[in-house]
């Protein structure tokens, strides 16, 4: 049985792929401003961080393509108690779906869902870190949108996303929490067309 919804499942993903009209592969990064919106926990600001990973870029149409990521991003927040400051840092493994409407003149609007998979989770103060991975949820699940734009003559682009977090993230149910925050970037995608 196993072997037969493998076979399926190869199957599927070959038709999708040659329906496709062009598939592209590339590598993206950039800059995080995060931030976690509470509904009864400190009153955060924001956090730099970082975003790295791979992009796939498939063209449905003339103007339409989906784009699926896999990407690398530290997040997390800050606050100051009794002059103290604490910085909230989260890594997540996120996996955008983003759909693209792509004008003529390179740039591009995309919205879609992400599915975040936390890797880990630090709670750091000038003198203590500490692991606080387990009262955080393993999985988050947001939405994405924002604009982009590719230069075909090189293969390069820039793009901007702002993700809002829809499920809670904390495993105490009495607060809940929500990831949030600003990515920009660039990205290079290999044989561009």
């Amino acid at each position: 049985m196993k072997l037969y919804l493998n076979v399926a499942l190869a199957a599927i993903l070959m038709t999708a792929t040659a329906k496709a009209q062009n598939i592209n592969v590339g590598i993206k990064g950039g800059l995080n401003i995060y931030n976690i919106n509470s509904n009864n926990g400190p009153k955060y600001d924001n956090l730099l961080g970082f975003n790295l990973g791979l992009i796939g870029h498939i063209h449905l149409a003339k103007q339409l393509a989906f784009q699926p990521e896999l990407v690398y991003s530290a997040q997390g927040a800050k606050f100051t108690t009794s002059g103290v400051q604490t910085k909230i840092q989260l890594g997540y493994i996120n996996v955008p779906l983003m759909v693209q409407y792509m004008f003529d003149n390179g740039f591009r609007l995309q919205a879609g869902p992400q599915v975040g998979f936390l890797v880990n989770a630090k709670s750091k103060t000038p003198n203590s870190t500490i692991d606080i991975k387990d009262r955080l949820k393993k999985v988050d699940v947001g939405l994405g949108a924002g604009i982009g734009y590719v230069n075909p003559a090189t293969n390069f682009g820039i793009d901007a996303r702002y993700n809002l977090g829809l499920s809670n993230i904390n495993e105490n149910t009495s607060v809940k929490s929500t990831n949030r925050g600003f990515q920009v970037g660039a990205f290079y995608l290999f044989h561009h067309k």
